[in-house]
């Protein structure tokens, strides 16, 4: 197998949620331009400019724009994928929310929005896109972890047990898996420059502090997370398994 075999993507499906914005946007339009076909799924109508983008380089772009918490969403996305562009090879599960509140006064409503968007709606397309998957006897699960998924934060309890648990789920997955053609790993970013982080971006306590522990001296770009997601998505990672992937400029190691 030649390099470009090895990392290649070409003539691939990818599935990727949170498309329209930061991580989701950068890794849609990366995976295209590696060769793939990409369905978009967002609330925002946003995803039918990456859409857009993804056409331009050549390659086919499915946008779908629903609300990924609603019964029987995972179910329309992964069909609508299948009918549209013949087949599912890779899923990014990039969806997430946060809320930010001191424990205390964190709410049972903003505990459900974030455990229902960052862990619920995680399994359910795992569970719906590896049916898929185990029928082609190949397939490439990508969850989008968290620094998250090994401390403990500040002011974000939900956040942080939701992407323990995705940590968690990725492993299991991989277990039940890995000996049916399916590799199942999470990638954990760390501070990268989205709309979700700009309250800590503007935070003029919390970002000097930050700034000072990453090692590299700065803040990812949502760029910075598509080489991490190629790797994981070709057959350049075919023997990694449950795998979570931090790319975080040296935050964890310091």
């Amino acid at each position: 197998m030649t390099q470009d075999q090895l990392f290649g993507i070409e003539g691939r499906v990818a599935l990727v949620t949170g498309a329209s914005r930061g991580i989701g946007r950068a890794v849609a339009i990366g995976l295209a331009r590696s060769g793939a076909d990409v369905a978009l799924v967002s609330r925002g109508e946003a995803v039918k400019e990456t859409a857009a983008l993804i056409e331009r380089l050549g390659r086919k772009a499915l946008a779908l724009r629903l609300d990924l918490t609603k019964d029987k969403a995972a179910e329309t996305v992964v069909e609508e994928t299948v009918k549209n562009l013949g087949r599912l090879d890779i899923l990014v599960n990039n969806a997430g929310t946060t809320r930010r509140a001191p424990c205390e006064e964190f709410s049972d409503q903003h505990w459900h929005e974030v455990l229902g968007l960052n862990l619920d709606v995680v399994f359910r397309l795992c569970r719906q896109a590896g049916r898929v998957m185990l029928g082609q006897g190949y397939g490439k699960i990508i969850n989008i972890a968290s620094l998250m998924s090994f401390q403990g934060g500040l002011n974000i309890p939900a956040y942080t047990a939701s992407k323990h648990a995705v940590a968690g789920l990725t492993k299991s997955l991989a277990n039940e898996w890995a000996s049916r053609g399916i590799t199942v790993n999470a990638l954990a970013p760390g501070y990268v420059k989205t709309e979700v982080t700009a309250p800590l971006q503007e935070d003029p306590v919390r970002r000097p502090e930050i700034d000072k522990r990453i090692p590299q001296g700065r803040w990812a770009e949502p760029e910075d997370m598509v080489g991490p997601v190629l790797f994981l998505a070709s057959d350049a990672s075919a023997y990694v398994q449950g795998h979570v992937l931090v790319a975080d400029g040296g935050w964890l190691g310091r």
